[in-house]
């Protein structure tokens, strides 16, 4: 190699940007230059001609830099690379390294080391990792919120799912005064045909009316309590308030009965009998959070006003939607009431007035109509033997009447016992025949049904 090249050679080695290093098989460091010393933050003077282990061996831990490099001069048919930690004081550099051979001719004399500093991209891709690592994470928590959300909500309303999940104290028990609206639907006569039904079916039948109405209700912001057999307990304004909670839950009763229509039919295609359904629906103040124990916890609702509110769902029959005098005077929107009825409820004070209603303008724009049918005057009384319902069970005691008049649903009645309006009744007419006191003429007690047996028609045309 002549002069100039000799010159251009060490400006190229010189002005690179990795560090070079070399070692003869000695151990001994022959040269280092600008860029190595500038790495590992050392004295080129005060290391050439040194042996290497004198200046690297004092930290032990760049032992895995030390241990490359004797390896690559001991181990002399072998490249060697590697990327290992580096210590400068409490800094800490990742080089890459890379061995080749110092020769002369044909005769290998020492080992030359590149290497370079790797630690911005090691860094960086830590910093990659990490954003992996976190987008991972947030996978996994996306994932389980939804996991939750979705095992939950099959149990709470997505509302209170989602109130449990953003809330710090969403779990803790307690609960505040508000003015919300309570709404609460049962069908009519379902414990006498859960009797005659397979189970099967009965769930069958039951989770699907359950599911349509679940749909409703949420459309409108409600959020759905608890489901109590048949029945549905829902507030509007809870957990997140809103000022029409009021309107809202009446334009999700009448699309629930709407809805009803649809219901039928699909347990007519099913061979599933037709159901009816009452709503009542109540506002005031009421205490709602979470209620129980720290071993069984639920978001719910207690109150006078809720209590009122089951109440009023008792008075209702079948495609009717009742709603007391405040829930009317807090809707904006237009009303269709078909009646307006005085009743005394237990726990309340004195008579109340209640509202039945079939439609709602602006906004909304919802109608229903309820389905009824003429009623046909017998030429002479069938007599019957009817039993008194209170509460939920049957009174042992026996009366008799005798039925003037009948229709696909109703029925009037005459009969020296004493009845008051909305006294339930069930009456044996080829089964348990349930029925409603909806008025009192001269003529007698006008039924609604809200349960027919299947040997009701027989029944009939028997005893005509």
């Amino acid at each position: 190699m002549n002069n100039s090249q000799k010159i251009f050679s060490e400006n190229i080695v010189k002005n690179i940007s990795e560090g070079i290093m070399v070692i003869g098989f000695d151990g001994v460091i022959e040269y280092i230059n600008d860029a190595a010393a500038e790495i590992l933050e050392l004295d080129q003077e005060l290391i050439l001609g040194k042996k290497f282990a004198a200046v690297f061996f004092n930290d032990e831990r760049n032992d895995r830099f030390t241990q490359t490099v004797i390896d690559s001069i001991y181990d002399r048919n072998t490249l060697h690379q590697d990327i290992v930690p580096y210590f400068i004081g409490d800094r800490e550099l990742h080089l890459r390294l890379l061995s080749s051979f110092l020769t002369r001719g044909n005769k290998r004399i020492g080992v030359i080391m590149v290497f370079s500093d790797l630690s911005e991209l090691m860094d960086l891709r830590d910093a990659v990792k990490s954003m992996e690592k976190i987008k991972a994470l947030n996978g996994q928590l996306e994932m389980r919120n939804k996991l939750i959300s979705e095992t939950f909500g099959r149990f709470l309303s997505d509302d209170i799912v989602r109130h449990l999940l953003d809330t710090p104290d969403g779990l803790r028990l307690g609960g505040k005064k508000q003015e919300l609206t309570v709404m609460m639907s049962d069908l009519r006569g379902f414990t006498a045909m859960s009797e005659r039904m397979d189970a099967t079916d009965l769930i069958s039948m039951l989770n699907h009316y359950l599911g349509e109405m679940t749909e409703v209700i949420q459309a409108h912001k409600g959020t759905i309590i608890e489901f109590i057999g048949d029945g549905i307990m829902a507030l509007f304004g809870a957990p997140d308030y809103t000022d029409t909670h009021a309107s809202d839950c009446v334009a999700a009763a009448l699309e629930m009965q709407g809805r009803m229509a649809e219901i039928n039919e699909w347990n007519r295609e099913n061979g599933y009998p037709t159901l009816e359904m009452g709503i009542g629906i109540n506002t005031g103040e009421v205490i709602v959070g979470n209620i129980g124990s720290e071993k069984k916890t639920k978001y719910g609702v207690v109150g006078s006003h809720v209590n009122l509110c089951g109440r009023i769902e008792s008075y209702t029959v079948g495609g009717q939607i009742l709603i007391s005098a405040y829930t009317k005077e807090l809707i904006s929107s237009e009303l269709e009431i078909a009646q307006e009825m005085t009743v005394f409820p237990k726990g309340a004070n004195g008579e109340m007035v209640l509202y039945q209603v079939t439609g709602m303008g602006e906004p909304y724009n919802i109608h229903v109509e309820m389905e009824g049918s003429v009623l046909q005057h017998l030429d002479r009384p069938i007599a019957v033997c009817f039993k008194k319902i209170e509460g939920k069970h049957e009174n042992s005691k026996a009366f008799y009447g005798g039925i003037t008049a009948v229709s696909r649903d109703s029925a009037v009645m005459e009969t020296e016992s004493e009845l008051n309006v909305f006294d339930n009744i069930q009456i044996d007419a080829g089964g348990k025949l349930f029925c409603k006191v909806t008025e009192k003429r001269d003529e007698g007690f006008y039924l609604q049904y809200t349960s027919i047996p299947t040997g009701y028609a027989g029944w009939l045309k028997a005893a005509r």
